[in-house]
């Protein structure tokens, strides 16, 4: 992407739109200036409560309103900005050494955060006088050296045996639960696009397509839908009705979505960022390329 400069602000995301719903996208270093290494989503959070109320030494985040609204209140030891979320195709990008809340829950909403570092706690400041005093005196600690435990994934012909359920846990707290999903850790891959399915009619069918080389991991971030999973030989539908569970699909394996319920929101993580020549439309062909 172009160089942005990094100050709080309003981005864009794309909105593509058909009879089935919308699709948005966050790629890193194209939508957001910075490489995706953590994505978190918040849910069932009361009106009244307040979430965040820190900084980061080194982390930049992005904040998407998946669904419903809430606002981003954003402070840089001076100056306090309010920012209303309440479109699924704009988010506001906070770089690092900015005091962030949030506040002003409307009813279900959903909050998606997709973050430059993995979870470190030296990386938060939580104490609104020290961050001043920091900011006053422009102190910052050194980056810190990221560690990340990789999971290999040597299946040369998946099956639909291979796509794997994953409880990702949540984080339950008074102000709402969290559930997170870290690059290379909680996934098998490398996080390097976030997109997502919104304003599906009830019973939709979306997807049918399949990957050369981009793995995908679904969850069902709001509401409930199926997955058929095909591999040319095999068939496979699995439920997705739970913020915290998730479905890995590795590259190879057909995938459709189908029986979405009202108010869903589809949210896939995905290995690569786009590239039409991954993609397999065609079942025929797609069945040719397994038989390879």
């Amino acid at each position: 992407m172009k160089e942005m400069e990094k100050i709080p602000q309003i981005l864009d995301l794309p909105k593509i739109g058909d009879r089935r719903g919308n699709l948005s996208v966050i790629e890193q270093l194209k939508n957001v200036p910075f490489e995706i290494r953590r994505a978190f989503w918040i849910y069932d959070v009361p009106g009244d409560a307040t979430r965040g109320g820190h900084a980061f030494q080194n982390t930049e985040e992005f904040i998407v309103a998946l669904s419903g609204s809430f606002d981003v209140v954003l402070n840089d030891g001076e100056k306090e900005t309010v920012y209303h979320l309440n479109r699924s195709y704009k988010g506001v990008f906070v770089p690092k050494m900015i005091w962030r809340e949030m506040r002003n829950f409307s009813t279900n909403s959903l909050a998606l955060v997709v973050s430059s570092t993995y979870y470190e706690e030296k990386d938060y400041i939580r104490d609104f006088s020290v961050f001043k005093k920091q900011r006053k005196e422009g102190l910052s600690v050194d980056n810190y050296s990221f560690s990340s435990k990789l999971h290999e994934w040597n299946v040369e012909s998946p099956s639909v045996y291979d796509c794997s359920i994953v409880d990702l846990g949540k984080h339950e707290f008074d102000e709402g639960n969290l559930t997170v999903v870290a690059s290379e850790k909680t996934v098998p891959f490398g996080l390097n696009r976030v997109f997502y399915l919104y304003d599906i009619p009830g019973g939709e069918a979306r997807g049918a397509h399949a990957h050369k080389k981009c793995h995908q991991f679904l969850v069902a971030a709001s509401g409930a839908f199926e997955v058929v999973l095909d591999d040319g030989m095999n068939k496979r539908t699995v439920t997705l009705n739970r913020p915290y569970y998730g479905l890995h699909i590795p590259p190879g394996i057909w995938a459709a979505e189908q029986g979405f319920s009202s108010g869903s929101v589809c949210l896939a993580l995905a290995s690569d960022g786009y590239d039409a020549d991954d993609y397999i439309r065609n079942y025929d062909e797609f069945l040719k390329y397994r038989k390879q």
